[in-house]
């Protein structure tokens, strides 16, 4: 039932087809999707695989990274890469384009989550390796790739999430990388405009993936803070359903996508919606019972 609701709230959804642009067919076009060892970026190489793309497969994980292209035979590559290397990443997109002649897509979606904590008992090294990775590892993936990609007028993923506009407590590394990638993604898709070319930023809510998991149902206070959520916001999609709708968006270069749909009204209202929430939580003993849980936790 809650599947089918989120559906009708995608096709009804206005900003569906005014954050578009041409159609655009990645029959016979190369892809480099990062962290495409596992989760969303495993099953997005399939879906591109299936309609036709060469997909490049990159991943920290060599193992993964080769399971994964194996079933596509020579349309498939893969690379084991580390986004957070600035070196690694410009020879993974150079291997792309010598092996297919061509690079027209790139999906930047690898990222991490840090170890629950708050600011005050946060491992500073933690802080700079989510960042490394889930920020500066978009950058890493993107810019060596961005010649090739106005030379074909390809296209550009950039994956965000809706935690980007959502209140971070215990997380805020993670909330600090995502905001700021949907901003490199939108400055991305205005000055790729420019050239012919076109980006677009995927933000998702709770995708069932390994990461959620140990995030939010192997761990104790995870699961306590999961349970408070209310309907739209605990809804979970599928890594499957998430790379459906990167996939759906590449094929009409989507300015943006969201999923699931419940997420939109927040995606749209957040400015209004945030400022009550903050002042909410901020004063919620429930909330302030989790934080000092953390910080004993974290302390111990």
């Amino acid at each position: 039932m809650i599947s089918e609701r989120l559906a009708i709230l995608d096709r009804l959804n206005p900003l569906r087809w005014l954050d578009s642009g041409p159609a655009y067919d990645v029959r016979g076009k190369t892809v480099v999707i990062t962290g495409a060892g596992q989760g969303i970026g495993r099953e997005l190489a399939k879906i591109m695989y299936a309609r036709g793309a060469s997909v490049a497969v990159v991943d920290i994980d060599d193992v993964a990274a080769r399971v994964t292209a194996a079933p596509f035979g020579g349309r498939g590559l893969a690379i084991r890469a580390d986004v957070a290397d600035r070196q690694d990443m410009a020879k993974a997109i150079a291997r792309a384009c010598e092996q297919f002649g061509r690079v027209d897509v790139v999906v930047a979606n690898a990222g991490v989550v840090p170890t629950p904590a708050t600011v005050r008992t946060m491992d500073g090294d933690d802080f700079d390796r989510v960042i490394s990775i889930n920020l500066t590892g978009v950058f890493n993936t993107v810019r060596p790739a961005l010649d090739a990609i106005v030379a074909v007028g390809g296209h550009v993923v950039v994956v965000s999430s809706c935690a980007a506009f959502a209140p971070g407590m215990g997380g805020s590394p993670y909330m600090v990388s995502k905001a700021a990638v949907e901003q490199f993604g939108r400055a991305l898709r205005v000055e790729l405009a420019a050239c012919g070319a076109s980006a677009g930023v995927a933000y998702f809510g709770v995708v069932d993936t390994a990461m959620t998991h140990n995030t939010l149902d192997n761990d104790d206070l995870g699961r306590e803070l999961g349970a408070g959520l209310p309907w739209p916001l605990n809804v979970r999609i599928t890594p499957e359903q998430a790379a459906t709708t990167i996939a759906d968006g590449i094929g009409r270069r989507a300015a943006r996508t969201v999923a699931p749909a419940g997420w939109e009204p927040y995606a749209l209202l957040r400015g209004v919606i945030n400022v009550a929430l903050d002042a909410r939580l901020a004063a919620d003993p429930d909330m302030r019972r989790l934080v000092a849980k953390l910080e004993q936790r974290r302390r111990a």
